[in-house]
């Protein structure tokens, strides 16, 4: 399938606001992936799908996880709108034909985060933060941080915006979040 083949098949599968948001990720991703000298392709297909599973309503989440072997925990019983991400990395071979591991992977993990994240992830879980449509306190600065910072100490800012905000609304933080700061951490402690 061509990238504008999945393109269409996506929007005519998603809401038009969440269509609209994975084009500012896709985009987004791609300036990212320039900077960092990261395959721009693989960046754009991440960007473009990461939320491809945002098509079933968050009831129907759970049963769409079973239905592909997917674990579920107690966090994402609790929340299973992060189960989106698990999904939407199998979808894309199920559905857009997409087989690559490293965009799977990035699509995977653009939610919480997880262990030995790659170039591709950080891009993805980053670009999905700062896209134009997004609007919240902060995102002003790291935008900026996409224009100045090292990867890692974006994402480092942006797992720590995302730690802050979900502490604040008194929500369950995922280990993947924790573990993904405290790497970023430990590799750069001085």
């Amino acid at each position: 399938m061509t990238i504008d083949e999945m393109r269409r098949l996506l929007q005519s599968r998603l809401k038009k606001s969440r269509f609209a948001h994975s084009i500012g990720v896709a985009d987004t991703a791609v300036k990212l992936a320039k900077r960092f000298g990261v395959d721009t392709e693989k960046a754009y297909i991440a960007g473009l799908l990461h939320d491809c599973a945002r098509e079933f309503e968050d009831s129907q989440l759970p049963a769409e996880a079973s239905k592909r072997g997917i674990e579920i925990g107690e966090i994402e019983v609790r929340m299973p709108l992060l189960l989106h991400s698990y999904i939407g990395a199998m979808m894309i071979k199920e559905t857009y034909g997409v087989d690559d591991p490293e965009i799977s992977q990035a699509i995977w993990r653009h939610t919480v985060g997880g262990r030995n994240m790659t170039d591709l992830d950080k891009i993805i879980y980053f670009a999905d933060m700062i896209e134009p449509h997004r609007d919240y306190p902060g995102v002003d600065h790291l935008r900026e941080l996409a224009e100045t910072a090292s990867l890692d100490d974006m994402l480092l800012a942006g797992l720590s915006e995302s730690i802050i905000f979900i502490v604040q609304k008194n929500s369950l933080i995922h280990p993947n979040t924790v573990i993904t700061r405290n790497e970023i951490l430990m590799r750069n402690w001085k």
